[in-house]
């Protein structure tokens, strides 16, 4: 009889757990800070004087970020170089118009001091927190201190690229056959 109670408890217990956990889970707020660089990034490589061309622009105005990367360990790293903004409208837009260094993907030399530029053109009004993205390869991303930015006038919308749109959608497709023919039908 004991057995049984005890077994009712712990089910109810869990059951209980189960509806009301994620409502407490909620109500818990997690802690962020704005501007902190706490990546793992920041350890290899520090971004420093930041700096941007304008804090006013309208639709179609560029935006240039600058600033210095600095290598704080021996070994060359490989880096991508981004523009990250945060804004409270839905859009956040900006098409990135030229790199320096130019490149994707470039060579950050171990204990150097490198310069750097991100050019992008607005394409979509609000008021953007931007920063610095800088992503370093098997280490992660990290950002720039960041400044506010205000973009006025008419959204710029881009065509749509279908050709593109349809080529993916093949891609994907002929990549789920294949995962799906060379699969055990006993694990499906």
């Amino acid at each position: 009889m004991v057995d049984r109670k005890i077994m009712a408890i712990t089910i109810g217990a869990i059951f209980v757990l189960g509806m009301y956990g994620p409502n407490v889970a909620e109500i818990i707020q997690s802690a962020e800070a704005h501007g902190v660089q706490a990546q793992l990034q920041s350890r290899f490589i520090q971004i420093t004087n930041e700096a941007i061309s304008r804090q006013s622009l309208s639709t179609g105005e560029t935006l240039v970020l600058s600033g210095t990367l600095v290598s704080l360990v021996e070994r060359d790293q490989r880096g991508w170089i981004s523009l990250f903004s945060e804004s409270t409208n839905s859009g956040n837009r900006w098409e990135i118009m030229a790199r320096d260094p130019p490149g994707v993907v470039f060579q950050i030399p171990g204990n150097s001091v490198t310069n750097y530029a991100v050019t992008a053109k607005a394409l979509e009004p609000g008021v953007y927190h931007v920063h610095t993205q800088l992503n370093v390869a098997n280490v992660g991303p990290g950002l720039g201190p960041g400044t506010t930015v205000v973009v006025e006038g008419e959204p710029i919308i881009k065509p749509i690229p279908w050709a593109m749109l349809a080529y993916q959608s093949v891609m994907i497709g002929a990549a789920y056959v294949v995962t799906f023919a060379t699969r055990p039908w006993q694990v499906i």
